[in-house]
């Protein structure tokens, strides 16, 4: 798993009512009991056990396991390289407030503090001892802190048995690489799901690999929560117009001006720095007096034509997504248009409205960076070909309802993977539990309410998926924040207004959910 899929799922748990703290006390009692039998199957006699922490959970997860080793008769000492107002993590430091309210101590607990590097000199092991890694965690790239530096070192060096929490300290969690200076264990004892790095660097760089069940439920990682939105590249302080994602949007027609001008309002609250809309002479007017944050190019012709490819084509060497579809209407020249730009256009893409029903299933089925949006009739005419060479009946394939017994909806999950996978790009199905679906991957997205059969709420979906390609998420990770983002902003609209509310409604809450200001 890579470690922003991990730090994502930890967070998710809280959708569901389990608190990270709890997931650290379980962390730690899983610590405490593979420390006891490597100890149990390693030695004959008594040893003690040095546990070097920081200020993150690793650390945190030390403090825990910490009590239960004391429970089972080891002498422990920590090793802090922080004092308790320095520790980051709440919860760490709340484990930590719990080891320093001992006292006075019937355990046998030392705390000692690393305030600088010349407090190392100090550190003496006489007698055989485990010594146990918690000071760094994921995300470390780089050179390390002279603390961190100065205890890795002293740890390699003692000729002890060494344990290292989820990951090594140094070593990169996501691609095992090591930039500086690595501890080397002999044992890593993780959590969950094996950290990809860790994998990659090899038994090597890891020593042997113990994996704990620490209890996060499979639909901590299934269902899309606010713990995805970690996964949303953060602006840089010094950010110039245009480097957080620009989108075009080609749609539009002279009957319909609205779809196009939702979509780009969407994902200019979604984060894009600059949104351009295509479409055609007779929607310009009215796109432009939607909003003035849109830069709208109008081109000849009541609809969308081949007659506008190459000006289509101009702008989307500026960009870095598109979408198309919204609000283009059904006729032979606009889907002419539209099959010609997919295989034209090498910029992430988004499928939705007439778009699905005009883009051939051929010209698009290799692509990754794609990202389609159909609700279920659109699935199965979009899917047309691919649903009539298989076995499957059309009656079979059913969005996710209720009730939500456990072999139906697996059974519904399966018949609509194996229809999406025709396609390498990620197929965003709407419905009252949105599924996600990308190769043997899904997420399913539990936001959103009955008031969003009012038009246009499709239409922002498409714009924010759009704007997140942008900013340069993943075809998967994009549609999966954005039909959260939808949905949850539907929830905030209906919870203020009702079922009054409308998509521009919607939008206006998007930026307060990505800031994480509201949840």
């Amino acid at each position: 798993m890579d470690p922003i899929d991990m730090n994502a799922t930890d967070l998710n748990c809280e959708c569901l009512g389990l608190s990270r703290l709890c997931l650290m006390e379980s962390a730690g009692k899983s610590l405490s009991d593979e420390i006891s039998k490597i100890i149990t199957y390693k030695f004959s006699h008594p040893v003690k056990v040095a546990l070097f922490t920081g200020s993150g959970g690793n650390g945190g997860d030390c403090f825990v396991a910490a009590r239960y080793l004391l429970n089972r008769g080891f002498t422990v000492e920590i090793y802090s390289l922080y004092t308790a107002d320095n520790i980051k993590s709440k919860d760490a430091k709340a484990n930590f407030d719990v080891l320093l309210n001992m006292v006075p101590r019937i355990s046998r607990l030392s705390i000692n503090y690393i305030n600088d590097l010349s407090d190392f000199d100090d550190i003496e092991f006489h007698g055989e001892y485990v010594i146990v890694d918690g000071i760094l965690g994921t995300g470390i790239k780089g050179k390390l802190r002279p603390k961190a530096r100065k205890a890795i070192e002293i740890m390699n060096e003692v000729g002890n048995l060494k344990v290292a929490v989820d990951v090594p300290s140094g070593l990169d969690s996501l691609t095992g690489e090591v930039s500086d200076i690595a501890f080397m264990p002999d044992y890593t004892i993780t959590f969950h799901r094996i950290k990809t790095g860790v994998k990659i660097a090899g038994e090597d760089k890891v020593g042997n690999l113990v994996t704990c069940d620490i209890g996060i439920p499979m639909e901590a990682e299934l269902f899309v929560g606010y713990g995805d939105l970690i996964k949303i590249n953060k602006r840089g302080l010094n950010s110039h117009k245009g480097l957080n994602g620009k989108v075009l949007i080609v749609g539009g027609s002279k009957d319909y001006s609205g779809a196009p001008a939702i979509a780009g309002m969407s994902a200019i609250s979604s984060g894009a720095d600059l949104v351009y809309v295509a479409c055609p002479e007779s929607a310009s007017l009215a796109i432009k007096s939607m909003s003035p944050n849109l830069i709208v190019k109008g081109l000849n012709g009541d609809y969308l034509n081949l007659d506008n490819l190459d000006s289509i084509l101009e702008l989307s060497d500026e960009v870095d997504s598109v979408l198309l579809g919204p609000g283009a209407t059904i006729n032979d020249e606009t889907g002419k248009l539209f099959n010609v730009l997919v295989h034209k256009i090498k910029k992430p893409i988004v499928l939705d409205a007439d778009a699905l029903k005009l883009v051939d299933l051929s010209l698009i089925k290799n692509r990754e960076d794609l990202i389609v949006t159909p609700h279920l009739f659109e699935f199965k005419s979009f899917f047309k070909s691919a649903i009539e060479q298989s076995s499957i009946s059309g009656d079979n394939i059913k969005p996710l309802t209720e009730p939500l017994d456990y072999d139906l909806i697996n059974e519904q999950i399966e018949t609509l993977q194996s229809i999406a996978k025709n396609i390498k790009g990620t197929v965003v199905l709407k419905g009252k539990y949105d599924l996600i679906m990308q190769g043997n991957r899904f997420k399913i997205n539990k936001t959103g309410n009955p008031g969003m059969t009012v038009g246009g709420t499709g239409d922002a979906l498409s714009g924010i998926s759009t704007s997140l390609l942008a900013q340069g998420l993943n075809s998967f990770d994009a549609g999966s924040l954005a039909v959260y983002l939808n949905g949850r902003a539907g929830d905030l609209a209906m919870n203020k207004q009702g079922y009054g509310f409308s998509a521009t409604d919607i939008i206006q809450y998007l930026g307060a959910l990505m800031a994480n200001i509201i949840k």
